[in-house]
Order: C-alpha cells, then structure tokens, then sequence
C-alpha cells in the first residue's frame, strides 16, 4: 500500500520517435568475410567517388533535403562528419565539398533515441531562472532514453514547478536533436581534476536542454548510458555546477561514471575508481560533507552504502549503512537520487525490490552531520505499482533517479514500468512523520 498524502500530477511523458539524432555509422565485415588492405569503408567510399558529379551532387541534395526537416545545418553536419572518418579512411582532405558531404551521409544514421522507452528522471534546478514567476522554480529534467537496438541514451526535458505545489508545466521539447561532438579537454582541466581518462562532449548546436542527447560515444559506453542521477552541486567556495552520476555500459561491463556540466552542452565524462566502480547506483551528495565529497552506492546489489572522497572520480572504503528491512524491500534497497538536504537532515529518496521483483519507491532521513546515522525511513512505500501502472516494458516498476524540494513540498518525478515518466509531489511534513 502506497502512502495516502503522495498526490499524482497530470503530465505523462512518453517515448517519441519522431526525436531524432544523427550519430556515427561505420559498417565492418565480419570476420570471415575481411578483405586483406581493403576494408569494407574503404570499398564503400571507391563506389561514391566513382560516381559522377551530377550524380553525386543529386544525391547530396537528396539526403540534405530529407534530413532538412528534422535537423538544422545538415551541409555542416555531413562535412563534420567526414572529417572526423577522413583520417582512419586515409581520404584526400581536398576533396569538393559535395563528395565530403556524400561521404559523410554514407557514414551516418539517423537514430530515434526515445523510440521505446522514456524513463528513469531525475531533477533539478535550471541554471537560469529568468522570467520565472514568483514562488515558481524552473527545472531540468534527465531522461534515459531507448532506442534501437535497446541502446540507452540521456535526453532533457525543462518545465516549471509552482507558483502552486501541484502546479506543474513541461515545455514542449525541441523537434531538433543535437549529436555530441568529441573534443580533446584542455590540459589544465586534465590536471585539475585529476581524470585518469577524460571525454569532452560538445553539443554546441543545442539551442535549448531539450536538443541536447547523450548517446554512447566511446567504448566504455558503447551498450547504453543508464541511469543519470543529476545533482546541483555547491563547493566550499560557493560555486556551482551540474554533477550527474551513471551507469556506463560497454563490452567488458557495467561501470560507474562521472559526468559534469554548467550549462547543458559542454560536458566532461570520466570513470570512477576503487571498490564501487563495477556497481550501480551512485548518487553524490550536493555540498562536502567535512569537507569531502560524499555519495550512496549500492555496489553489492543488495545494501545501500556510504562513502567520503577527496575527489568525486575515486572512492574507498565505503560504509554499510541500510540494509533491506521491510518486505517491499527485501531483495534489494538502493538510492532514487541524490540525497536532499532538508531542515530535519538528508532526505534520501530509495528504492526497494520486493515479490516478483517489484519495484517501490521509499524514502530514509540521515543524520546531516554523520549520515551513516539513519533517523527514519518508511515502513511502507511512497509510491508502489498499482492496477494501472503494472505493465510495460518492464511489469511492476515504479523507479526515479531524483527529485526536488521547494519549500515544504517535495516534487518526485518517476518512471512507470521502464516505460514511460510520471510525476507526484508530497508533504515534507507528513512524510518525515510517517517515518520509523
């Protein structure tokens, strides 16, 4: 039985594969079937450049004009693109534009990034809050996104919570898709951090959040970016910056990752190092705590744990700190998010998997100064599946990856059945009370 003073909002987001993203296509032989000192790209461009130019340019027009109405630049686009497959095809970079282009068209594809599934939000606050009513917060909200071949990528949505606690608007997102483009950090910013392996990606096209999609670039994420949690993080010296953890999937497996961002497309993406590296389910906290960095794992797959960090990129040593207690939560507990700082101390939003492997949402209050110290938690879920919400893409899942605080009122975003976003709100008041 889910908690009687959660209040369901009216927006549903679902997937749409009318979104689109043109990402890098490169087709290889199989392994049999390999041509010794000519690869299959390099067969492919000997075709095109055979061609002649009247043919050539009718099929630039051809693609630039279909690819027109969905996407912006498609000249740029297409030359951007050979020139990031001219070197490893050893191809004449004097080449007329129409065969760059050409070339590039051959070596891209368009991808519906949300065609299957829209899911697993978390939340937070817009870094500009201009034109924003009064008693009203603007919002970012991160998506896992499904496509083709179940790739997992990361979209945006933004909206405005308020002035009314159940007041809630999500702007229609832009029909535009813009891809990342790799770029090599500066190496001051490789010193700063102290990043073992660093990725820049600029989506500098993207006019809005809602145009920005992260989808696998490199080899450790090549099977899915999973599960964004986003934190609006505060130093020690008053800055502020977007902090998102997540679940990087690639051939040699699931691994923890780092991504960070001011403004929603520039971002820097690293690994994490030291025992939770392998697991799932890293959530930072907003602020050092005693001057660490501090974040929740659930790297057994079972407990949720605790630890502190000189550096977000590499922890150890963490601590045990929940264990699964009530039924709805006896296969597994986990965070849904970042913690919350709150008067009473960390509000930690959880997950519990209990029968049949059916996911609830709970919630637990840690000591603000010590947070291995559990205050409370609920004893029963915040939010459960119910008659309505049991099937879809994965039967009897109600999940989040984050949510926000405004006032006394609490704003939780959360997916139904992997499937498709939802969204509630609930007392602060009530909630605390209601804890064990």
């Amino acid at each position: 039985m889910a908690a009687s003073f959660v209040r369901h909002l009216t927006p549903t987001l679902l997937p749409d594969p009318k979104r689109t993203v043109i990402r890098p296509f490169l087709p290889e032989d199989p392994d049999p079937f390999r041509v010794e000192g000519k690869p299959r790209g390099d067969r492919i461009v000997e075709r095109m450049l055979a061609m002649p130019k009247e043919a050539i340019d009718a099929q630039v027009a051809t693609v630039v004009e279909g690819l027109g109405s969905r996407h912006r630049e498609i000249p740029e686009l297409l030359l951007r693109r050979f020139d990031e497959v001219a070197p490893g095809l050893k191809l004449d970079p004097t080449l007329a534009d129409s065969r760059k282009m050409l070339i590039g068209a051959y070596f891209s594809a368009e991808y519906s990034f949300e065609a299957a599934a829209l899911f697993n939000p978390s939340i937070v606050p817009h870094p500009d809050q201009g034109d924003c009513p009064d008693g009203a917060i603007r919002f970012v909200l991160s998506l896992r996104g499904i496509g083709e071949g179940h790739l997992s990528s990361v979209t945006f949505r933004t909206g405005i919570w308020g002035p009314g606690e159940d007041q809630l608007v999500i702007d229609t997102p832009s029909g535009q898709g813009v891809p990342p483009v790799i770029e090599q950090p500066a190496p001051e910013l490789i010193r700063e951090i102290g990043a073992k392996a660093l990725v820049q990606l600029n989506c500098r096209d993207a006019r809005e959040p809602s145009e920005t999609v992260l989808f696998p670039v490199v080899e450790s994420q090549n099977r899915g970016i999973e599960d964004l949690r986003l934190v609006r993080f505060r130093d020690d010296d008053d800055r502020e910056t977007y902090i998102g953890t997540y679940t990087a999937v690639g051939g040699q497996g699931a691994r923890q990752e780092v991504l960070q961002t001011d403004d929603f497309r520039l971002f820097h993406m690293h690994p994490v190092d030291g025992p939770v590296a392998s697991g799932k389910g890293m959530a930072l906290f907003p602020r050092r705590i005693d001057g660490k960095f501090a974040a929740l794992f659930r790297h057994d797959n079972e407990n949720l744990w605790y630890a502190t960090s000189d550096t977000p990129l590499a922890w150890d040593d963490p601590v045990r700190i929940m264990t699964p207690e009530y039924p709805w939560e006896f296969v597994q507990i986990g965070n849904c998010g970042s913690p919350i700082e709150i008067d009473e101390g960390w509000l930690v939003l959880t997950h519990g998997v209990g029968m049949v492997r059916s996911y609830c949402i709970g919630a637990a209050l840690l000591d603000r100064d010590d947070p291995t110290k559990v205050l409370g938690r609920l004893p029963e879920p915040l939010i459960a599946p119910d008659g309505e919400t049991w099937d879809g893409y994965v039967p009897n899942v109600v999940y989040s990856c984050g949510a926000l605080v405004r006032g006394r009122t609490l704003l939780l975003p959360y997916a139904l059945a992997d499937d498709m976003t939802s969204f509630a709100t609930a007392s602060l008041d009530e909630l605390v009370a209601a804890m064990r």
